[in-house]
Formats: C-alpha cells, structure tokens, sequence
C-alpha cells in the first residue's frame, strides 16, 4: 500500500549544521571525501536550574528538552509551559514552567540505561507503568507495515547523508506524520515526544517506528506517550518484550523487506498482504555518487 504524504517534519540532510566533510583514505588506499554526522552539547534547564547536558545533532532543540523532561517524568501532560528558549551561541535550552517541579527528588533515584546516548529512567516511571492503559482497538495492516519500513529506507535522512544515526518516525495508520534522527535514539524518541506535546497530538491511534533495540526503555517510552504499537528494524530484549505483554503493547522487530517478528501484542496485527505479490527492497546505502 503507497503512502499518502511525507512527514510533517523530519531531518534536513542539506543542513550544513548537521554534517561536515572529512577527508581519509578507503580500504584501498585510495583518498575519499566523505561526509560525517556532527554531534554538539545541549544543556538543559528547567526554571533555570542546570538538569542535563545531551550530545545531540542539534536540530529541534525545543522538542528535544520538552520531550526529554516528558519522558523523564520531570514535566506532566497537563503542566503549564511558559515558555522555551533556545541559545545556539551558547548551547543552552531553557524550558519554563508556571509552577515549580519537584526533580530533585527524582534525580535522587535515577538509574543509568542501556540506551547509546547515557539516557536516565527514573524510579517513578515505572511506578506510574504498572498502572499504564493502552487502547485496544487500534490496529496496524501488515501492508501498513510494509510500506512504512520501505519508506524509512528510502526517504531522505541524514543516516543516507552520513550514518551515524539513530531514526524514530510517527505513524497514523498508514499516514507518516513525523521522522527525527539523532545521535543516540533516546534523542530522536523525545523529540518526538515533544513535538506531540507542544502540538497535542495523541498516542491513542498511532504507530512508532525506531532503528533502535526493542528494550525495556523503549517500550516504557512508548507506553508514556500512550503509543500501542512499536516496531523496530532491530531486535528485542527480554526485558522489553516482559514490560510490552505486562501492558499489552504490541512489539514488532526484525521489520525489514518481507519480514517482521511479533513477540507481543499480536492481537492488533490483520495480514491483509500476499507477500509473493511484494517485490523485494533494494539495499539501503549511506554513500552519494561521488564518495565511491
């Protein structure tokens, strides 16, 4: 099944602040000008009090903090935000709240992750998941699916441009809404977060595709942002696919061409698609004409 639109929002591979060329030499020997993913500082406040400093490829600064505070808890659906101002020169993201909030406590009980980029889950969190409720009537088309991944292989990204990267995309039935990239895929998961708090947009009827592993934090993400399908070109832990049956989630990994894995949630799956009608997909490459 084609696609209806292209994203919303998605990454800008012809920023000349998002890579830079570098010169080396190939397994031959030969020189080669190629070009490489530039990650940068971000240091964010909340009320003006120092909370993180992330490594990020720097665009979308402001859905990066208010997602960031999002999935950590830190900030709630319904808080007031005042305000959220960005300083490129000195790589600084201040978001503002009507009321105080309570994150001293909360970084008190922080736990390092597995996530590439040092992400922290805080103990909270999966108090709050125990009581988390996913809707049960949406649905994801295995032709969905397959045209979703085909996309993703295909649309222009910075992991073409210069790898390096980490994607996460935000789907309406078969209907793409949003594609962020970053260096660590937690990054690119809040982003995401907070573009749909910053627009309201709900989970309830979505779809959230990751590059990254299906873990345990993953999956708690997903579930804070009221999201009951996530797929994954990658695999699982067993952790993760513990925490998505506990909540009903449904996982879906190893999503690439004609196949996919389903280890929870298998309910909301229909296969509407004969695959020996579907051609196979061309290989993805992160090299231009000229880099050979």
């Amino acid at each position: 099944m084609k696609l209806t639109n292209d994203f919303l929002v998605s990454p800008n591979p012809s920023d000349p602040r998002l890579t830079e060329r570098v010169v080396g030499i190939a397994h031959d020997g030969s020189r080669i000008e190629t070009s490489v993913t530039v990650e940068r500082p971000l240091t964010l406040y909340l009320n003006g009090r120092e909370i993180v400093t992330m490594m990020t490829i720097g665009d979308y600064p402001e859905y990066l903090a208010l997602g960031y505070l999002l999935n950590q808890n830190m900030l709630s659906m319904d808080e007031e935000v005042l305000g959220v101002e960005y300083e490129e020169d000195i790589e600084t993201v201040v978001v503002r709240t009507a009321t105080e909030t309570n994150f001293e406590n909360k970084l008190k009980k922080k736990t390092l992750t597995s996530g590439c980029a040092q992400g922290t889950v805080f103990g909270d969190v999966m108090e709050k998941f125990v009581d988390a409720v996913l809707p049960k009537g949406t649905i994801i088309k295995a032709s969905w699916l397959y045209a979703l991944t085909k996309q993703i292989n295909t649309v222009p990204s910075l992991y073409l441009e210069a790898g390096a990267i980490h994607g996460c995309a935000l789907y309406e039935k078969n209907k793409p809404l949003l594609y962020m990239e970053d260096v660590g895929r937690h990054n690119a998961v809040d982003k995401i977060a907070g573009y749909m708090y910053r627009h309201k947009i709900t989970g309830a009827d979505k779809i959230f595709y990751t590059t990254g592993r299906l873990t345990y934090e993953m999956v708690i993400k997903a579930v804070q942002m009221g999201i009951p399908i996530l797929v994954s070109r990658s695999g699982f832990t067993a952790w993760g696919v513990d925490l998505a049956r506990q909540v009903g989630l449904t996982l879906i990994g190893r999503a690439k061409g004609k196949r996919f894995v389903a280890l929870a949630g298998e309910d909301r799956i229909q296969f509407d698609v004969d695959l020996s009608t579907l051609l196979d997909e061309p290989k993805r490459s992160r090299w231009k004409e000229g880099d050979e």
